[in-house]
């Protein structure tokens, strides 16, 4: 990653004579390489004045006129880029979507054919259209049928519903459900169709189930001889974390599909390449006789592995409804595994989702206290208080302030350390029916049994991260970016 690589910014059509209108472009280069957070810029300006500087820079930039210095009446800044920055995502965030590229190569693959889409609302282009209309109206494509995974096609069933088939109003296509009677499409929803194409945005955690549907796609079509294409999208977790343990068996689910880690620093168009190379796709308990499909990915333009989904310059449409933002995607690898006790913690759903530790016995100042003696690499927390359900809670809300030092997934296994210390509360005693249900989402039994008998999350480190740089080394095989 770059870190201290000095950008030239070249401020073209500068300062009229007059010396008082804003610039109205701007180009960059940087040697050999990426703008990326934490790089420091060089800006000069001819003929203006120090006073004049912040009010002149694109949108008003933030200046540091500490570090401005003139030389021959042109000023020099020097400051650090942040990922917060309109400059930095004025450079980087021109990031084209699958389905934007599909389009600018003229629906190639897709032309003279019959298809099917898998998608939800969040298969949108930068103007929000929506991949169904835009296949549906493409020239020469065929739009046949829609395929909706858990949440259904418009979004609107919540985590775990039963999702129905109908008749889409709009088009008057059917909508197969892939969350209903079955999660793997059958013959007859399948026939007739030459490809099926998969337009979903990721989360990035093995958990979550649109993957997983992916999978079972891409298996009932290379039983019927029929070709996938993946629209790819930005993973929001970025192309570099990677986070847990595999899979094991008997612990292949639909929430664990996948011999792969918890977080798998993979776009969604990567891993279907991987899965389908490496014979992973083993459908839901990972025992079927691995099967290869004809499959096309249709990657990006302008992506970068260690891009946030801030860093894209695209509109985040939630896949589901409990991932309302970006950061959410984020923090849902960080609480999910804690949040599927009942009666234990609550992780703001409905408020928050994914990113509290809260409860109505909690003091917040100690626990906060507790948690910041431990320094825990690149996370930070501070009390919260509110109320849900009649109820008041308080508890922590976290941070991730060095994204690159934390490690995501376990913040949730110091907030169960730091709460069994101060308040003796046992998440497999006050829940035990869903500890089934946590060891799916694990991928395995040994994180539940090793870390209830003394809930000290350097039992369980070893284990947590055995598997990381195994699957890093595999998984660049299939790195289209």
């Amino acid at each position: 990653m770059v870190r201290n690589r000095i950008i030239s910014l070249l401020l073209a059509a500068v300062l009229p004579l007059s010396g008082c209108s804003a610039i109205k472009s701007l180009t960059y280069k940087a040697s050999g390489g990426r703008v990326s957070p934490g790089t420091e810029y060089e800006s000069t300006i001819p003929e203006a004045s120090q006073t004049t500087v912040a009010d002149r820079l694109p949108d008003a930039t933030p200046i540091d006129m500490g570090r401005v210095r003139t030389v021959h009446d042109t000023v020099t800044i020097t400051r650090t880029l942040t990922r917060t920055d309109t400059l930095y995502r004025r450079i980087r965030g021109n990031v084209k979507p699958g389905i934007e590229v599909l389009r600018e190569r003229g629906f190639a693959g897709l032309v003279g054919k019959r298809v099917g889409l898998l998608t939800n609302p969040s298969g949108v282009d930068r103007h929000m259209n929506s991949t169904v209309d835009i296949l549906f109206n493409a020239p020469g494509v065929q739009l046949k049928a829609i395929f909706a995974p858990e949440h259904g096609a418009r979004g609107d069933v919540e985590a775990g519903g039963y999702v129905s088939s109908y008749t889409d109003k709009r088009t008057g296509l059917p909508v197969y459900s892939m969350y209903g009677e079955t999660r793997k499409p059958t013959p007859a929803m399948l026939k007739g169709l030459d490809i099926v194409v998969y337009d979903i945005q990721d989360v990035g955690t093995r958990s979550y189930t649109f993957i997983s549907s992916l999978g079972l796609m891409m298996q009932a079509c290379a039983e019927q001889g029929i070709d996938v294409m993946v629209l790819d999208r930005p993973n929001p977790l970025g192309g570099l974390k990677v986070e847990g343990p595999l899979v094991e068996q008997p612990f292949n689910s639909f929430v664990s599909q996948y011999r792969i880690p918890y977080v798998y620093g993979l776009t969604v168009g990567e891993l279907a390449g991987l899965i389908n190379e490496e014979g992973l796709n083993r459908g839901q308990k990972g025992l079927d006789a691995p099967l290869k499909c004809n499959l096309t990915v249709i990657p990006m333009e302008g992506w970068e592995r260690d891009m946030l989904f801030a860093d894209t310059g695209l509109q985040w449409i939630l896949p589901s409804p409990n991932i309302p933002f970006p950061e959410t995607a984020v923090c849902y690898p960080a609480a999910g595994l804690c949040g599927e006790f009942n009666g234990y913690l609550q992780i703001g759903i409905g408020f928050l989702p994914f990113g509290v530790f809260a409860a109505e016995w909690i003091d917040a100042d100690v626990l906060k206290s507790k948690l910041d003696s431990w320094h825990i690499p690149g996370t930070s927390f501070r009390t919260i208080h509110y109320s849900r359900s009649g109820k008041s809670l308080q508890g922590v809300q976290y941070f991730f302030t060095d994204y690159e030092a934390a490690t995501v997934t376990l913040t949730q296994f110091y907030v169960m350390q730091a709460v069994y210390e101060l308040y003796k509360k046992d998440p497999f005693k006050i829940s035990p029916g869903r500890i089934e249900m946590f060891n799916k989402v694990c991928g395995t039994d040994y994180v539940s049994a090793t870390f209830r008998k003394s809930f000290r999350v350097s039992d369980i480190t070893p284990f947590w991260n055995k598997d990381v740089e195994a699957f890093r080394k595999l998984s660049k095989r299939y790195y289209l970016y």
